[in-house]
């Protein structure tokens, strides 16, 4: 047996343990990236570590670390009210108004992780508040991030479109904007309408009486008639769970709301680190206000870094190894073009969901060129067809965004949301490639 393969197998049985004995997953993969990469590739500590996501692990720490303050000291219940009447009541808007915002901070040059870890803590306390699928909004927030991430002027659009230049294959901007745009909104409809998006037309505008916060309520920011995001539909109706209430603007939510763009600016316009800005911005909340950050510590999404760092490491073995060249070069040297090109799509997909999605793409998208250049493919098609399939993807737990996702949902099972996340990820694996292959690769775009 190939040590690639054997590799391929090891991550296959840490996947089955996982499932079935419900041991934390990234444990699994740290100690199979000890096993495999000491053993079968004859790596040391640092070839090991070589895959280690230090920069996901600091954006992972600080953003949950930030947001876990402005939970804290009711920064968070703020935001959420004022969407709420920023949108007239209508809650079943918002999903849509938080795609379209981190859509636009990717079209106009964000990061996608930057966009979602922005809006992403924002969105699903919202949706722990108002009873909306936490799945739902986390989908909306990571599809809204690929949407608007192949404009001409965004990262991924800058560095495909190179890539493209590079190899000198013809391209067009628009249509691989287009593309990735209309494939994202497409998913985002067909996942609003079964994960409940529907349902929520039916409660109506949320109209109750606005009104100053009771001071005599906890630091979280609740007030009366406010009902935690757990709470059945029946009962939160009830309740008054409908009632919109407005919290009260305290020295601590401003000097957080100033944070969270400061935090915006330094990423979307300075090009600083969101991880580094975030922690730093959250130890001086925590200075100046101990009593509202005291346990935000105990809130950072330990077991979620533990699971993403540990599968990615394990990840990074497989590329030190050579297992994904290995498989997209096999795939590559198919002799029949269209075969080939659903199978490298399928590659991009599968690989993306663990791994970078433009590492991936500049991968493959080279590996397609001989069968491109006699022109027995379209190539604008071909690399709009890898371009969608890589990209979304990343609402996979274990991808960049899908982990921000999973760490930042307050309230949940997290085991359960993972799993939910996992399940939708294996799903989007399957189904994409196959229909962005169908659409932009059979009919010979370009």
């Amino acid at each position: 047996m190939s040590p690639e393969l054997l590799s391929i197998l090891v991550l296959v049985v840490v996947f089955v343990i996982a499932t079935t004995r419900s041991v934390n997953m990234g444990a699994l993969a740290f100690a199979a990236a000890f096993g495999v990469g000491g053993l079968v590739a004859d790596l040391d500590a640092d070839g090991i570590f070589a895959g280690f996501p230090g920069d996901l692990f600091v954006v992972l720490v600080g953003v949950t670390y930030l947001f876990a303050i402005a939970r804290a000291n009711g920064t968070t219940d703020w935001l959420v009210h004022t969407a709420v009447r920023l949108v007239r009541g209508r809650v079943a808007l918002i999903p849509w108004v938080m795609f379209a915002l981190t859509g636009a901070l990717t079209a106009i040059g964000a990061v996608s992780p930057a966009a979602v870890a922005i809006v992403a803590p924002i969105a699903l306390s919202f949706a722990a508040r108002y009873g909306i699928s936490p799945l739902l909004m986390g989908a909306m927030v990571v599809h809204g991030a690929q949407a608007g991430g192949f404009s001409p002027i965004s990262i991924y659009g800058s560095i495909v479109n190179g890539i493209v230049e590079r190899e000198k294959l013809p391209g067009n901007e628009l249509v691989l904007f287009l593309a990735s745009l209309a494939a994202n909104v497409v998913i985002a409809g067909v996942v609003y309408v079964v994960c409940g998006g529907l349902r929520l037309w039916k409660r109506g505008a949320v109209d109750g009486p606005v009104g100053p916060v009771d001071e005599s309520s906890d630091k979280s920011g609740d007030v009366p008639g406010d009902v935690p995001g757990d709470v059945p539909d029946g009962e939160r109706a009830a309740a008054g769970g409908n009632a919109v209430a407005t919290t009260r603007l305290t020295p601590a939510r401003v000097a957080t709301l100033v944070s969270l763009l400061a935090l915006v600016l330094a990423v979307l316009v300075l090009d600083l680190d969101a991880g580094l800005t975030a922690i730093t911005l959250a130890v001086v909340l925590s200075t100046l206000w101990p009593e509202d950050s005291r346990k935000a510590t105990g809130q950072i999404a330990w077991p979620t870094v533990l699971l993403i760092c540990g599968v990615l490491t394990y990840v990074g073995v497989l590329d030190e190894m050579g297992t994904i060249t290995w498989a997209g070069e096999g795939v590559g040297g198919i002799g029949v073009p269209l075969l080939a090109a659903v199978l490298l799509c399928y590659i991009g997909a599968l690989v993306s969901a663990f791994a970078s999605s433009v590492g991936i793409m500049g991968a493959l998208i080279p590996l397609a060129v001989p069968f491109l250049e006699r022109g027995e493919i379209g190539a604008i098609g071909m690399v709009a067809a890898l371009a969608v399939s890589a990209t979304v993807v990343d609402v996979s737990p274990f991808s960049t965004n899908g982990a921000l996702v999973l760490a930042a949902a307050p309230d949940v099972d997290r085991e359960r949301f993972f799993r939910q996340l996992m399940v939708y990820g294996g799903i989007v694996v399957a189904v994409v490639p196959a229909a962005a292959w169908l659409v932009m690769v059979v009919p010979g775009w370009g």
